[in-house]
């Protein structure tokens, strides 16, 4: 018995050259359309995670200034919180730091003081903006009276 077209024995194992272009192409395709919206997600989570990181900050220095009786100041290194932080205590210790963040734009106060009491040194709510490349891609952190973070869906504390 012969093989006429494109039959196939019982025994024949494997794809084509044919197949496997086509199913190359159509993946490439579904990787090219998915690529946008994976660049999106990225950025919104690289955001989530900064404005995190800058909770956690918050929480630090806030009981820092309660554990050691004494004003703690969160401040941005070189004035831009995107270029990092530091937790300093009254003598100017550094208690913990973070590195820059890529990709981010970060707006916040000049610094965040906590009094001895936990509570903020300046009477307002402070209010960080952490946004990403994509404008869809925000986050915003508050700061009640009482120097407690949380982190809101708008821009209003």
């Amino acid at each position: 018995m012969g093989r006429t077209g494109f039959a196939r024995r019982i025994g024949d194992r494997g794809f084509t050259i044919i197949e496997l272009v086509f199913v190359l192409a159509i993946a490439g395709i579904l990787a090219a359309l998915a690529a946008p919206s994976f660049s999106q997600f990225m950025d919104a989570q690289r955001a989530k995670s900064a404005a995190t990181d800058v909770y956690v900050a918050l929480t630090r220095a806030r009981s820092e200034a309660l554990r050691l009786n004494q004003n703690v100041t969160l401040a941005p290194v070189s004035g831009n919180w995107a270029s990092g932080w530091q937790v300093t205590d009254s003598a100017g210790n550094v208690l913990d730091a973070h590195s820059a963040l890529r990709n981010l734009t970060v707006t916040g106060p000049a610094n965040v003081v906590y009094r001895s009491s936990g509570r903020l040194t300046s009477g307002a709510d402070a209010l960080f903006t952490i946004t990403g490349s994509f404008s869809t891609s925000t986050q915003y952190l508050c700061l009640d009276l009482s120097g407690r973070p949380s982190i809101t869906a708008s821009s209003s504390c």
